[in-house]
């Protein structure tokens, strides 16, 4: 075909796939290439809630129901919690769907969670009419600049202005969330789009590139690691996978060098290797660390400053080169995925004693530590730690339980451990853990909550059982938003306002939702409690009435 022109060409290829029934360019409406193209980039469900300005889109999803699934939760702000849930136990995409408005709101507190953990996350946003966007002529779920809203909740937000477009827009918003630093997208497709009919040509799936490290940045790390006597590791959010994982565990070993996991990063390596040490733990060992090295963490403390790392060198690795500027002073800075890093200082480094068997004194000592201040939340942790398989997944809410489990629930394997990061989005627990019970692939999937952070999401127990999700749900019931209440108690002189709740039945909400019901007293049947719902499958809610627990938070903020 050498010489034929370029339209020739095009018409000749596709008669060509069109017989062999693989069509590139083919008359679709815009809400058929929109579900093509995602299924092109592997995508298996949507977590969305349909709408009118969505029918041309639901409509596609109609004809690749063997192809496509859509699971409808009963809130919008559950869509992309789902999708965020879905994409931290798999590593892939996870996308939402809404209607435009008050769709888009909704979903806006999931979308804020994505972004703070950096998941890769992307919501189908419904439009009005696209001749009637910003003429304020009050069009069904009209809101002033939606655009712009959705651009302050993502890394990419793009908007389809013909039928022709949306497949090409579904593989940016891929591309961006699969390269640089992965956080959410949104793309806005109006009604009149999607149900336009054209030639469109699908297209093939964005190839992720193999992430490459300049060989004088590892050369530098090498330097300083190698001069080092007493390296610290730390590792943050960007440290996931099984990959990563297994590459840090070999890292510490060669350089037996303790590992410090933020509240993103736990999990980064097994809480049982003898590395391993939680967040705090840097609070002992910068006093005797001479180098420190940060891995895909924004190396910042809760109150906006650079950790405190003392005399040590510090050298940050991180793939947003935001997170290698002010507060932070850093001796190394090196923007670059971590996992990429990891493989070249593995490669690079010869085995050696560094901490003389300190880690394990501190390891010890840590432990010891958290079991003397908080012993009532750790034994609800270790049962449900020994109710749990090693891969088996832990959502953990802003509860007394939660917070205690930052530092002291052992994270035993990769991708294992969600936590909403610095959001901090109450109630978000339970809607997310449905979305990672669906992508877990038969791996366990339990969720703490408090009975103020559930009150945000009741009504999903009536998605887990349409959806049959195998969750189980530890509700931990003290009738108050605990922190609010022990500030006022502690800090106010006990003048309590909004902070007691009033709370329903659970037992009989569970069983008018049709869901599995167990009610435990103590650590021990909170054990047998989950450990049968786990092997009897579908939505377990397990009621576990609580009292004031002593406060965690020495060992999350360090005192000033």
């Amino acid at each position: 075909m050498e010489g034929l022109p370029n339209v020739m060409l095009r018409l000749i290829l596709n008669i060509t796939n069109y017989f062999r029934g693989d069509c590139f360019m083919a008359k679709m409406t815009g809400g058929d290439a929109l579900v093509q193209a995602l299924i092109t980039e592997g995508t298996d469900t949507v977590f969305g809630i349909p709408g009118v300005q969505l029918d041309g889109l639901t409509d596609g999803m109609y004809r690749k129901q063997d192809e496509l699934e859509l699971m409808v939760p009963r809130h919008e702000q559950t869509t992309t919690y789902m999708a965020d849930g879905y994409h931290r136990v798999t590593g892939r995409p996870g996308v939402a769907m809404v209607v435009p408005g008050p769709g888009v709101l909704n979903a806006g507190a999931g979308l804020s969670t994505a972004y703070a953990c950096s998941s890769q996350v992307l919501l189908l946003a419904g439009t009005i009419p696209s001749t009637q966007v910003g003429k304020g002529l009050g069009a069904l779920h009209e809101i002033p600049a939606q655009t712009e809203i959705l651009r302050g909740l993502t890394k990419w937000t793009g908007t389809a202005t013909s039928p022709e477009e949306v497949p090409g827009l579904v593989h940016e918003a891929f591309r961006q969330m699969r390269t640089g630093r992965p956080r959410p997208v949104a793309l806005e497709v109006a009604p009149d789009i999607l149900h336009a009919v054209a030639d469109i040509e699908v297209g093939e799936p964005f190839v992720v590139p193999t992430p490459r490290v300049d060989a004088e940045d590892v050369a530098l790390l090498v330097e300083m690691l190698n001069s080092s006597k007493r390296p610290v590791i730390y590792a943050g959010g960007g440290v996931k996978g099984e990959r990563a994982h297994a590459l840090l565990t070999q890292l510490a070993e060669l350089l037996d060098a303790p590992v410090v996991m933020s509240e993103n990063g736990r999990g980064a390596i097994d809480a049982r290797d003898p590395h391993a040490l939680p967040a705090f733990a840097l609070w002992e060992l910068r006093d005797s660390a001479d180098a420190v090295l940060s891995l895909g963490s924004r190396f910042v403390s809760p109150f906006g400053q650079q950790m405190k790392t003392g005399d040590a060198r510090v050298a940050l690795v991180n793939i947003d080169p935001d997170d290698l500027t002010k507060p932070r002073h850093a001796d190394i800075a090196v923007c670059a995925d971590a996992t990429s890093v990891l493989e070249s200082l593995v490669a690079a480094l010869a085995p050696r004693v560094s901490w003389q068997g300190e880690i394990a004194i501190l390891r010890a000592e840590c432990d010891r530590r958290v079991r003397a201040a908080v012993a009532p939340q750790m034994e609800f942790i270790d049962a449900i730690r020994s109710a749990l398989p090693a891969d088996g997944i832990y959502v953990n809410e802003l509860t007394q339980i939660g917070y205690v489990s930052t530092y002291g629930f052992p994270v035993q394997s990769p991708r294992s451990y969600i936590w909403p990061g610095y959001q901090g989005t109450l109630g978000y627990a339970m809607p997310t853990a449905l979305g990672a019970a669906v992508g877990a692939g038969g791996r366990p999937v339990v969720v703490v909550t408090g009975d103020g952070g559930i009150g945000w999401s009741l009504q999903e127990l009536a998605t887990a059982k349409r959806y049959n999700i195998p969750v189980v749900v530890v509700l931990f019931e003290d009738q108050r938003f605990g922190n609010v209440w022990r500030i006022q108690r502690d800090r106010y002189e006990s003048r309590f306002i909004g902070s007691d709740l009033t709370n329903p039945d659970f037992e009989t909400l569970a069983k008018a939702f049709g869901v599995r019901f167990a009610h435990a007293e103590d650590a021990a049947s909170v054990n047998r409690a989950v450990a049968e719902g786990i092997a009897v499958g579908g939505p377990t809610l397990v009621r576990v009435p609580v009292d004031v627990f002593p406060t965690p938070w020495p060992f999350i903020h360090e005192a000033h």
